[in-house]
C-alpha cells in the first residue's frame, strides 16, 4: 500500500463520509446504489433500520466535519454545537418526527443516482394498506407469502417504467438496484421480503388505527405521528380520553371499504388486518397475518364468506379502544 492509499485508508477510518466528498470543492459526490448502502450500513450499526441515538450523533459529527478542507476530526464539534445541529437537521429531514432517521429520510439528504433515488420517492404514496395488499398479491406471483428477488426486480422495473425511466436502466443496473434494496429492507437477511419488510419499502400514508381514539396497549408499535381523529369529533370522557363515536367508526369503515359495497372483504380485509397486526407486532409475515385473521375474526363470528360488516367492525374497534358495546355506553 503506497502513501496515498494509506492516507485514504486512514481518512476513511477517521471519518467515513470524507471519501464521498470532492477533495477540492468538498461537495458530496453522487453516490451509486452500492455506495449508498455502504453509508447506511456503516451508521446503522445495530441493523435495526434506523440511525438513532449515538449512531445519529456519530453520523452528524462526521457529516459536518467531512466538509472541512482541513482534516478536522469529528471531536472538533462541541456538545453545544451538536445539540443545535441535531435540532436543525431533524427539523429538516425527520419527516415523521420520530427522532430518528430512516432509510427514506437519509435518501433525501445524500445525492444519488437519479434512477435509484426514484425508488425512494414514490410520486403517489399509498392511501391505505388496502392498496398495499393489492400490490403484494400482484407481485407475490407464486403465492409463497414472500417477495423473492425476481419478484422484487419486477416490482422495481414497473416503478421505473411508471416514471418513464426504465430505458435508462440496464438489466445489470436493475439487478444491482434489486440487490441493494434487498440489503436495505431484508431485516432478517433471508434473501426475500416478508410482509413487514415490504411495508417499509412501500409505506402507506398512515395507519389510521394508530390514532389517539384507540387506547392501545403499551407494546403498540405505531411509528407514524398520530393525527387528530376522534379528538375533534369524538366525545371526551371524564378522564380526558377520546371516546369512539359512530362517526369515527364510519370513517374507518369507509377507509377499508374501497369499493363501497357495504362490506370489508378480500384485499380490503387483508389491509385492515395488516394495520391491526402492526399495532402489536413489529415483524410479521403472511403466515402471521393468516393466524391473526383466524384469531380476530373468530371472536366476532364474521360470516362464512369472509366479510366484515359495519356491526362486526364496530365490535373490533370497541374492543381495540377498550370501550363497552354501544348499547352499554
Amino acid at each position: 500500500m503506497d502513501l496515498q492509499q494509506q492516507k485514504v485508508h486512514i481518512e476513511k477510518a477517521q471519518n467515513f463520509m470524507r471519501q464521498y466528498r470532492d477533495p477540492e470543492s468538498r461537495e458530496l459526490k453522487k453516490l451509486s446504489a452500492n455506495q449508498f448502502m455502504d453509508v447506511w450500513s456503516h451508521y446503522d450499526r445495530d441493523g435495526n433500520g434506523y440511525i438513532e441515538g449515538t449512531e445519529l450523533d456519530g453520523f452528524l459529527k462526521e457529516f459536518v466535519s467531512s466538509a472541512n478542507a482541513t482534516d478536522l476530526g469529528p471531536e472538533s464539534l462541541t456538545d453545544e454545537m451538536l445539540v443545535e445541529l441535531k435540532s436543525c437537521f431533524m427539523e429538516a429531514y425527520d419527516d415523521n418526527q420520530d427522532g430518528k432517521i430512516d432509510i427514506r429520510e437519509l435518501a433525501q439528504l445524500l445525492p444519488m443516482e437519479e434512477n435509484f433515488l426514484l425508488l425512494f420517492r414514490f410520486d403517489n404514496p399509498l392511501e391505505s394498506s388496502v392498496e398495499f395488499m393489492k400490490i403484494w398479491r400482484e407481485y407475490d406471483s407464486d403465492n409463497s407469502g414472500y417477495i423473492e428477488a425476481d419478484e422484487l426486480k419486477n416490482f422495481l422495473r414497473d416503478l421505473l417504467k411508471e416514471a418513464k425511466k426504465i430505458n435508462d436502466v440496464s438489466e445489470d443496473k436493475l439487478i444491482e438496484y434489486t440487490d441493494t434494496m434487498l440489503r436495505v429492507f431484508d431485516a432478517n437477511k433471508d434473501g426475500r421480503l416478508q410482509l413487514s419488510e415490504m411495508a417499509k419499502l412501500l409505506p402507506v400514508k398512515e395507519n389510521f388505527l394508530c390514532r389517539q381514539v384507540f387506547k392501545l396497549s403499551a407494546h403498540t408499535d405505531c411509528t407514524s405521528t398520530p393525527a387528530p381523529f376522534a379528538t375533534q369529533e369524538g366525545r371526551i370522557d371524564e378522564e380526558g380520553a377520546a371516546r369512539l363515536t359512530k362517526d369515527d367508526i364510519e370513517k374507518v369503515f369507509s377507509l377499508y371499504d374501497r369499493d363501497n359495497n357495504g362490506s370489508i372483504e378480500n384485499e380490503e380485509l387483508r389491509g385492515f388486518l395488516k394495520d391491526l397486526l402492526e399495532l402489536v407486532k413489529k415483524d410479521y409475515d403472511a403466515q402471521d397475518l393468516i393466524e391473526f385473521e383466524e384469531t380476530i375474526l373468530r371472536g366476532v363470528g364474521y360470516d362464512k364468506e369472509g366479510k366484515i360488516s359495519r356491526k362486526e367492525l364496530t365490535m373490533i374497534l370497541l374492543a381495540l379502544a377498550k370501550q363497552p358495546p354501544e348499547d352499554e355506553q
